[in-house]
Formats: structure tokens, sequence, C-alpha cells
């Protein structure tokens, strides 16, 4: 008997999952794919594990569908061998506002409700699941920072540094962050979550934690003034408006305090510190370090749509500020340079941001929207709206990638393939492709 594809578990990105209060007996969705309600996701600034706004309980519900519904569906039908030995294909929803090593606890017990769950279903049993339970995992966008950061914990709570995990797979995950972050928090518009800009959606983001652990990790593109820190895990590199909102918000909603802009000050500069510290284990991270190697991760990075690949921190009036430019966004992967090709992205995560620190570039598969398929043409067109970055999960070559990955086959119909970085001669992706 063959040995069954381990257990899936899909991880979406941020604000990818549906939000619920379950205050209110018929739980009332508070946050999903139409409705977005800011006021009453915004988080309380005297802890960040509850709502500004009580009496509520706000919880996960489910994953979008718009996003991960097909992805999910193919896997599961793909994967299987007979009709009757199904292989579980999780979603993972998760609170994405939350700090990531409070999602990553929760990962954590998730992961471990599936195996358990998997060694009750009877062909898994048969063929020896029990022996050595793992699970394969699929992270888009922030998904591959939590199941990464997921590794790195889990691994210090283990004496031999095991993890129950095969093979993972991350889709656009900004590994080193991305650009529209810092937008995010400035102006409350970006290529990232919702689109429409408003001083309601600005003051949310700035009380979402987990949005901070997506800030650029990476220098390049990165053009400071003189005097100003060139790290924007610095507070000093960002503009005095950010403090006064948090003040501003904490005199409205927050708990009693003698200083306002004081306490503001130490929210954000704990904010900075949490997602810095956690950007540093990745950057540290060794695959080694989990029993994993370059053949165990299946990295895609979604390239040729025009991205933000620069960010201009001046001085205006004394004081920082950004520098915000259209000619911020570029796309030179036509280029022949290969210097210049690294000046793209997918819309949302640019090249630099999306290169795991601890793979090679020779290891990863890129793809572009010319790769969505003659079918494909409602979702390219959706692509536009969504945004590449947000519709890849749905490219059926994607789905190809994935299948043929966990089943470890060959490419006997010739239908997958992938791009090879910019300046990359020896390209070695972790499975057989032909370069389309």
């Amino acid at each position: 008997m063959s040995k069954l594809v381990d257990p899936v578990i899909v991880v979406p990105g941020i604000t990818a999952s549906s939000l619920k209060d379950e205050y209110d007996i018929d739980h009332d969705k508070v946050w999903g794919v139409i409705r977005k309600n800011y006021e009453r996701v915004v988080l309380h600034p005297d802890n960040f594990k509850y709502e500004a706004t009580e009496p509520a309980r706000i919880r996960p519900s489910e994953i979008f569908e718009i996003a991960y519904k097909e992805l999910i569906e193919e896997l599961r039908y793909n994967l299987k061998e007979k009709e009757e030995e199904v292989v579980p294909v999780y979603p993972f929803a998760y609170d994405w506002r939350m700090p990531l090593e409070i999602i990553e606890e929760e990962f954590d017990k998730f992961i471990e409700e599936v195996v358990e769950r998997t060694k009750l279903m009877r062909h898994y049993a048969e063929n020896g699941y029990a022996n050595d339970p793992k699970v394969n995992l699929v992270g888009h966008s922030m998904g591959g920072l939590v199941i990464t950061g997921y590794l790195i914990r889990k691994s210090a709570k283990t004496k031999d540094k095991q993890v129950p995990v095969n093979k993972v797979i991350t889709l656009a995950t900004p590994f080193q962050g991305s650009f529209e972050s810092v937008m995010k928090i400035t102006t409350g518009n970006a290529e990232l979550g919702a689109k429409q800009g408003n001083s309601r959606e600005r003051e949310t983001a700035r009380l979402t934690p987990a949005l901070y652990y997506l800030l650029p990790m990476f220098q390049k593109g990165i053009n400071v003034e003189d005097g100003i820190p060139d790290s924007l895990f610095n507070p000093a590199s960002w503009q005095t408006s950010i403090i006064d909102s948090i003040s501003e918000f904490i005199r409205l909603k927050g708990l009693p305090t003698p200083n306002h802009k004081n306490k503001a000050q130490k929210i954000f500069k704990s904010l900075l510190k949490n997602a810095e510290s956690h950007g540093k284990a990745i950057t540290k991270f060794n695959l080694t370090d989990v029993g994993l190697d370059e053949k165990k991760w299946m990295a895609v990075v979604g390239v040729n749509s025009k991205t933000r690949v620069k960010l201009n921190i001046v001085t205006r009036n004394g004081e920082v500020d950004f520098d915000i430019r259209s000619d911020d966004r570029d796309n030179q992967w036509e280029n022949a340079n290969p210097e210049k090709r690294r000046l793209t992205g997918d819309g949302t995560v640019p090249y630099e941001g999306a290169i795991p620190p601890f793979l090679k570039e020779e290891n990863l598969i890129c793809v572009t929207t010319d790769d969505y398929g003659y079918w494909e043409f409602s979702d390219k067109a959706f692509s536009k709206i969504a945004g590449f970055h947000g519709i890849l999960p749905n490219m059926n070559l994607i789905h190809r990638l994935i299948v043929r990955f966990l089943k470890e086959q060959d490419d006997t119909r010739g239908n997958t393939w992938g791009k090879r970085a910019p300046g990359v001669q020896d390209w070695n992706p972790p499975l057989d492709l032909k370069e389309g």
C-alpha cells in the first residue's frame, strides 16, 4: 500500500478570515468579504486581546471563500488516489488582528487536533499514519509567516527540535515585509486588505498588532534623509500623526490615564519592538532546525505586476514625513538588467520582501498573471480588482504545482511550470519544472 498524502492545512492571509461577535445571541458577523465594521473590530489600547467596544466576544469564523474555495476543493479532489480514501484539507480561520505569537499558539493546537482526527480515519490508521503523524501546510501571504513562526516556536519546545510537518508551501508570503503595511498604517489605504481608505480604517490599522509584522525588514528601496533612523522599527522613523491618533483613541476609548501621549508612545514602541523580534527570528531561521530542507519547502513568488518598491522618508517643517510618489510603484520584470528586474512584485508584496531568508533565490518559483489559463480569464479580470496577490491562490497552475509537490509526481502531462528568480542561473526548485 502506497503512503497516503498527509493531511493539509490551508492558512489564509491577513483580513481573509471572517470575524463574528459571539456576545450576540445570534452571532453577528462584524468582518467579512462585504461587511467590514471597523469600529467593532478595533482592539482595546489597554489589552490587545480584546475589543475597544465592550461588551463583546469576537472570534474567527470562516476563511474567505472567494480567495480559497477553489484551492481547497481542488486539493480535496486531486490529492486522493481513491474516491473513498479522503485526504483531509482543513482551512484554518484565525483572528488576524492579533500578534502573530498568539495566532501561532492557536495554530499549534489546531495542528494537534488535525493529527488526532486523522488518526481516527480508518484508511489512515491502516496505512500506519499513527507511527509518524505529520501534516502538510499551505500558507498564503501572512499565513506563511504564521507557519514559519509556528515552526520556530514548536521546535524550541521539543527536545529533538522535530515538528509534525512533512512539507510546506508558501504563496506570496512577505517574509521580509511589504511597503503596503506602511501605507495601511499611515493612510488607511493600500494594496492590502480592504481598498477604501478612511479615518476609521486608518485608526483600526494603527491598533492592529499583526499589521506591524508585515513591515519591511529589508533596506533596498528605503530612502531616508540624513538624521532619520533607517529602520521602520524605530518610532523616530514615523510621522508624529501616528502617535497623535493613538493618543486620541486612548482618550476616547482607553481606561483613565494621566498622560495619553506617553501611553500612546509606549504602545507604538511595543508594537514595533514585538514585530521586529518576530522578523529577526525568521531571518535567523534554518530549515534544518526543524528537520526540513529546501526540497520540502515550495515558495511561490508573484512577479510582473506593478508594486510599491520604494519608500521615501523625509523631513518637512522639522518633522518626519513619508514622501509618497506615483513612481514608487514599478514593474521592471521584463528588463534585461537582472538587478532592475528585481523591481517588481505581485501588486502587494515586492520581490525583495517575498524572499525567504532561509532559502536561496534559486529555490524560488516565480509566477505571473500570464500564467492564468485560457479558462481563467474571469479570475484574471477579478485580479485587477482584488490584486494579483489576493487572487493568486485561485490560479489553476498553483493547484497543479501543489498537488505534484505533495504527491511527488512526475509532470507526465506537461502542465506545470514556473519562472526563475531574477539573475538566477542554476535554477533549483523543489520539484522538476520546465520554465514557462
